[in-house]
């Protein structure tokens, strides 16, 4: 099928993106909504047989093309927390509208049912894969190098956007962790990748906790210097309360790395508590600790829990998994 590519948000410029071994030619919007919508409405005058919206507040343009394309069937593929409350009255009456709404956990799955009112039977579960350009780098031997500044020592790390409406990730815990961690442990450091308006309230707390000189903080990574930090870390721990599933979390497993994550969302449903890594209760700092401690205290345990989830990665999660269960759905829709 001839396949074209609306964005919203980038620049007018072209632009290229490949994703597999497929390549995607495309302008953007400017976050233009009126020149997006019109470009949306002149591509169903085209006849477009299948629309797929990468986002559920982009179901309303959706349910617009339909009442020029009747025939056309539409797909609205939702994330985690941004359905987890009631949309708008016209966003969640356009999603109820979509032929199939597409969530990556049960708990997703589950909140769309509940809080927006959409029909269990226009649900799919598609869990994510790993980005094609991960799983290559998981190849490359030598394996890369981490940044020059990355710390020696025993390291945790997590990786997220740190913003301040996004606290529910629970970094300040793991932080708060540190100082009941150092004194058995003094070589221990905290990595912190990622970026954020909240990044200064975190760089506060560990001075509050006087962890400083164990914390660090890494931005503006590529992602060949975020899979090296992948690879030279001992742990991966993101507590989060609300992961609509946890892509993070593959990619720290697809390294052989055990993971502690918030028994929260879709979380249970990527990490094997006890199995691949750590479920802990969301603010609980020990119970937290305790996890962290039993994989410091026990490496051997951390081995067999990342070789474990490196198993399951590549079992059901890697991104050919994922075009295959796509593709199911795809076939569904344009042969009903």
């Amino acid at each position: 099928m001839e396949c074209r590519l609306l964005s919203l948000n980038d620049s007018q410029e072209l632009h290229r993106m490949s994703v597999g071994n497929r390549e995607f030619v495309f302008t953007g919007c400017a976050r233009g909504k009126g020149r997006f919508t019109a470009t949306a409405m002149r591509a169903a005058r085209r006849r477009a047989k299948l629309v797929v919206a990468a986002h559920p507040n982009l179901s309303p343009v959706t349910a617009a093309m339909k009442l020029v394309a009747p025939r056309m069937k539409t797909i609205v593929c939702t994330h985690g927390i941004e359905v987890w409350e009631p949309l708008s009255r016209m966003r969640r009456s356009a999603l109820r509208k979509a032929n199939i709404v597409l969530a990556p956990s049960r708990s997703t799955a589950d909140h769309v049912c509940a809080e927006q009112g959409v029909v269990g039977s226009k649900l799919r579960v598609l869990p994510w894969g790993l980005d094609p350009q991960f799983e290559a780098l998981l190849n490359v031997r030598p394996i890369p190098e981490p940044p020059s500044n990355f710390p020696a020592g025993r390291v945790i790390l997590t990786v997220g956007r740190w913003l301040e409406s996004e606290r529910y990730k629970g970094m300040d815990t793991l932080i708060t962790a540190m100082p009941r961690l150092l004194p058995r442990w003094p070589d221990l450091q905290l990595v912190i990748a990622g970026d954020g308006d909240d990044r200064p309230w975190l760089e506060h707390l560990t001075e509050k906790n006087g962890v400083r000189l164990h914390v660090h903080f890494f931005a503006g990574l590529s992602y060949a210097e975020l899979a090296a930090c992948y690879a030279a870390c001992e742990i991966f721990a993101l507590p989060s309360a609300a992961e609509g599933f946890g892509l993070v979390y593959l990619e720290a497993m697809a390294r052989g790395k055990p993971v502690i994550g918030g028994a929260h969302g879709g979380a249970p449903e990527v990490i094997q508590d006890g199995v691949t890594g750590y479920l802990v209760q969301h603010g609980d700092a020990i119970q937290l600790t305790t996890s962290i401690e039993t994989l410091l205290a026990h490496p051997e345990i951390g081995r067999e829990m990342g070789a474990r989830g490196a198993h399951r990665v590549e079992r059901e999660f890697r991104f050919n998994v994922f075009v295959k269960a796509f593709k199911r759905i795809l076939r569904e829709q344009c042969e009903s």
